[in-house]
């Protein structure tokens, strides 16, 4: 399985995307398709991006079960952390967490 997650970029970029993955909420594509054909649209999207950016995440054989690399401007980082891939919000991202409070 693969997910793209693509933020500000052109319409036609997410409609070409649509050929391969389905698009269940606006720019947030899944689907399942070979290495060869996730890593095109990798680059594909990498180079057609514009200002936007785009995190893609993918089932593989690791301890998280899963893969995740990101380009371009997105609201989150993809960072390493004692073998684990995981996300953080930039410094000064003022999006309020209900959790905060706790």
């Amino acid at each position: 399985m693969v997910v793209m997650i693509l933020e500000k970029v052109s319409v036609s970029l997410r409609g070409t995307l649509t050929r391969w993955l389905l698009e269940p909420h606006s720019g947030i594509f899944v689907g399942h398709v070979s290495a060869l054909v996730r890593d095109q649209l990798w680059d594909k999207c990498t180079l057609a991006k514009g200002v936007g950016g785009v995190i893609q995440i993918w089932s593989t054989n690791t301890e998280q079960r899963f893969q995740m690399r990101a380009h371009g401007d997105t609201r989150r980082e993809v960072v390493e952390f004692e073998g684990l891939q995981l996300i953080r919000l930039p410094a000064g991202d003022d999006q309020t967490s209900p959790m905060a409070d706790h």
